[in-house]
């Protein structure tokens, strides 16, 4: 076979973990991505300009093993063909139809690495599949140990006790995780073409890590990931020793999707427990903000494809096996259990039920089948051959006790079980049982109401037996035909642990681990009236057949392109190299970084300057024991009060004893205390208040309140503030406090309903305070007397680093500086974050640093420098 061995120039380099290099290498996409759907076969090795901008939008599916069958085997002989039962390949039928699909994954055998360049470029052009090679020795560490032994339980709910069992965390185990997650990177780094028509959607747990990967190299990358797994509570999932690089990884991630609001509540709780990060809803949307992206939080879950289930109806095999199997149970009431031999489908818990089914009542004994299918277990261990060795025991017990002469309690089919026999097994089931203890979806339910209503449609009936309302057998079995059709019905007994109960609202839903409620649930189902029965059928069906893969997909797809269609306009800064550090701040188009050269030219050429500066987070570190500033910021400080040209204030939340500490060895320095509602002019020893009328009797009631709050939450703690209470829950349980603060809101609103103040939430804080204080109003206040004085300045500096500093940045926008001379006004936040200030500094030596060179041009300048350019207003 003929094909191009072009290759990507930098993908060595990325290989050693080099994450630099430009997009702009891959424009046009990767030597791999020139193959096209609609037929186009062959391969290129340049594309011209023309052929880019005809290129459609793709849809790059990211799995760990493509949606493909191996048909033949051997070296040089490899033959495939589509898995149409894939639930990816099903996916592509929901993509526009401009929108090309792609598929980067594993295959499901290895090659040698002789075959490798051959393979890959045969499955590129005839499926627009793109192989990952990680070689046996990476893939048994990355798959079969770590993520099926270890990653997949902790997912489930199973914290690895036992100290030399294989659950139990591995350090190498995850560094190979992390090593084949880079491998699909590299594969991707070529795939990849235009990041404006690029979506990748990674699928499952098995890739976690990989849109931190994708991220570092691309900033602007549409990347969405499904999790078709469960997520565990955060009191499961905070015990996993790299939950942070988890997290942090999955939030790199543009769209997260989850099959239901459980696991998303848990991830939810994961992210304000362990990260720190709160979410909040818009229109309907669930978004976490994660450094100036909205990460979207999807909840979807899964369909099948039914006209792919319904076709099986037209196959003689299907028919020929459904014909047997209803001469098999002619008379009986089907139970119908399909499983793989895995712990967590409770198989063992399914066939206890059914032994308490036919103790309890005897009048099933004869009547009642239980046909459990099992499959082999996809992570095989110890833990699985003790449950198989008690199952098959079990299985045993109930038959040796109530088997009879034409009647086998329990039919145990131990083997996989192709399409055609498994919707004919599912269509003669009275009741499908469903009792795993924990499980991402479960499709089974849907794939039983879709075989029930294909046998309906193909033969006009119901199954093999039934049973009337008052529990005898109903008329009308299928077998011999001879029977008038019954109505379309089905039946479903569902664990209240499986991803699609919520969905089956016509369900009996059980817990599991109660033998009891599941025995009594079995019975209820198989006595439930006909008419029941039918309606719920009915329920179910319109649901199964509108909620379909393809519009999961849809549905998935419509909101990844609401999430990312702004992606361009952002300007993005990574920080951070190792999966924990690594951060990806993006920031609109018009923030960058404060221009030190024209700040500081426009300061020697300005006249008069009003510089206002935040204390905590700005002029000294936040979160420090000590808030003191050092000598050297006190000594930048002076020199710009030493200028008469120059105001500086600072603008605090502290109490104004503490400023008056801080800052007594510096002249002519304004203060503000308590965000602005105390404030002294420089120059002067007396301090005036916002509203010198303002009452604090209220504090009389709000104290006693914050107090019982205090005491009921534990962590948390009051500040009194000379004009404000504030209640601090910041040590507090993360969930805990939020649901006190909530209560404390609607508590003081409601006391205090009457009184001129603010109850105000802020980050894990409730404060209480007079009406309109804020910085903001304060800096409108310095800017208000300077150009009432006739000393409109023509530069300033703006500098703050918190939420309340945000206040100071909106009153700059809305002041209206003097007409005759403009006024240049740099505002800046510290740190690389969304703000209304345009510049940013990335921490508070850089604010110092910047402060120390306005010094200096100030000390180089000609003494007379401020007389020169002072202008006057009359």
């Amino acid at each position: 076979m003929q094909f191009s061995r072009k290759s990507f120039t930098n993908l060595q380099a990325l290989a050693a973990g080099d994450f630099g290099g430009s997009m702009s290498e891959l424009a046009g996409g990767g030597p791999l991505s020139a193959f096209h759907a609609g037929g186009k076969k062959g391969s290129t090795t340049s594309m011209d300009s023309d052929s880019i901008n005809r290129r459609s939008q793709r849809l790059i599916f990211v799995c760990n093993q493509l949606p493909l069958r191996v048909k033949g085997q051997g070296k040089g002989a490899w033959s495939f063909e589509w898995d149409e039962d894939a639930l990816i390949a099903q996916a592509r039928e929901g993509l526009p139809e401009d929108m090309e699909a792609v598929y980067v994954g594993c295959l499901p055998m290895e090659v040698d690495g002789a075959d490798q360049d051959e393979v890959s470029q045969h499955l590129q052009t005839e499926f627009q599949c793109h192989p990952v090679f990680l070689g046996e020795e990476l893939k048994n560490s990355y798959y079969r140990q770590f993520c099926k032994q270890q990653l997949w339980p902790l997912l489930h709910y199973l914290i690895p006790l036992n100290p030399t069992g294989v659950n139990r965390f591995d350090p190498d185990l995850w560094s190979a995780y992390v090593r084949a997650n880079m491998v699909f990177a590299n594969k991707l780094v070529e795939v990849l073409g235009s990041l404006e028509d690029d979506f990748v959607w990674i699928h499952d747990y098995h890739l976690l890590v990989l849109p931190s990967l994708l991220r570092k190299r691309f900033h602007r990358i549409k990347c969405g990931i499904f999790l078709h797994s469960p997520f565990p509570s955060s009191e499961i999932f905070r015990t996993f020793p790299r939950r942070e690089e988890v997290m942090r990884a999955m939030l790199n991630a543009d769209i997260i999707g989850f099959h239901t609001f459980d696991y998303a509540r848990h991830f939810l709780s994961c992210c304000s427990r362990m990260l720190g990060l709160e979410h909040k809803t818009n229109r309907g949307a669930i978004l976490i903000d994660y450094y100036g992206r909205d990460v979207c939080i999807k909840i979807m879950p899964t369909g099948i494809k039914p006209e792919r289930l319904l076709a099986a109806f037209d196959w003689s095999d299907t028919l020929w096996r459904r014909g047997e199997l209803c001469a098999q149970f002619e008379g009986k009431t089907v139970l119908m259990g399909i499983d793989d031999m895995d712990v967590f489908k409770g198989i063992e818990l399914k066939l206890q039920a059914f032994e308490q089914v036919l103790i309890h009542h005897a009048e099933w004994r004869g009547r009642l089948v239980l046909v459990q299918v099992t499959s082999a277990a996809r992570a095989p261990g110890k833990d699985v051959d003790e449950l198989h060795s008690f199952v098959v025991a079990l299985v045993r017990r109930i038959n040796d006790r109530f088997r009879a002469p034409g009647y086998e309690p329990v039919v145990w089919v131990e083997r996989p079980v192709p399409l055609y026999e498994r919707m004919a097994l599912l269509s003669v089931a009275d009741c499908v049982v469903v009792t795993a203890t924990r499980d991402g979806m479960n499709l089974l339910p849907y794939e039983y109401v879709v075989a029930r209503q294909g046998a309906a449609a193909a033969v006009g009936g119901g199954g093999p037996g039934g049973v009337d309302a008052a529990g005898g057998d109903a008329a009308g079995g299928l077998a011999g035909g001879a029977a008038a059709p019954q109505a379309t019905h089905s039946m479903l007994v569902v664990s209240e642990f499986v991803g699609c109960s919520p969905s089956l609202s016509g369900a009996i839903r059980v817990n599991p681990w109660s033998i009891e409620a599941l025995r009594d649930a079995i019975y209820t189902a198989i006595r439930l009236p006909l008419e029941d029965r039918a309606a719920r059928h009915e329920k179910h069906w319109k649901y199964v057949s509108s909620h379909t893969v393809q519009y999961w997909a849809k549905s998935y797809l419509a909101d990844f392109q609401r999430f990312t269609k702004d992606h361009a306009r952002l300007q993005c800064f990574d920080l951070g190299f190792a999966l924990n550090t690594f951060r990806m701040v993006a920031l609109t188009s018009n923030f960058r970084k404060l221009p030190t050269d024209t700040l500081l030219k426009t300061y020697s050429r300005s006249g008069k300057r009003v510089f206002l500066l935040d204390h905590d987070g700005t002029l000294v570190p936040q979160g420090e024991s000590s808030s003191r500033p050092g000598d050297a910021v006190l000594r930048v400080l002076q020199g710009l009060t030493a200028n008469p040209a120059n105001t500086v204030y600072v603008i605090s939340g502290r109490a104004r004893t503490e400023l008056e500490s801080f800052f007594s060895g510096v002249s002519r320095l304004g203060l503000a205390a308590e965000h602005g509602f105390y404030w002294r002019p420089p120059g002067s020893e007396a301090w005036s208040t916002q509203d010198p009328e303002a009452r604090f009797d209220w504090r009389d009631i709000v104290l006693p309140i914050l107090q019982v709050y205090k005491e009921s939450t534990d962590g948390s703690y009051i500040e009194a503030k000379e004009s404000a209470l504030v209640w601090h829950y910041h040590d507090a349980d993360p969930d805990f406090g939020s649901w006190q603060a909530k209560e404390l809101l609607d508590h003081l609103e409601g006391v205090l309903s009457n009184e001129p103040i603010e109850v105000v939430p802020g980050q894990s804080i409730v404060e209480v305070k007079p009406q309109g204080v804020s910085k903001g109003r304060v800096v409108e206040r310095v800017l208000h007397d300077a150009l009432e004085s006739g000393e409109a300045p023509d530069f300033v500096l703006c500098i703050g680093n918190d939420r309340s500093d945000e206040d100071m940045f909106s009153a700059m926008e809305n002041m209206n500086f003097s007409p005759h001379i403009p006024t240049e006004v740099f505002a800046c936040t510290v740190g690389q974050k969304p703000s209304k200030a345009p510049y940013y500094v990335n921490d508070p030596a850089e604010v110092q640093a910047t402060l120390s060179k306005i010094v200096d041009v100030e000390a180089a300048a000609p003494a007379d420098a401020a007389s020169a350019h002072h202008v006057s207003f009359a």
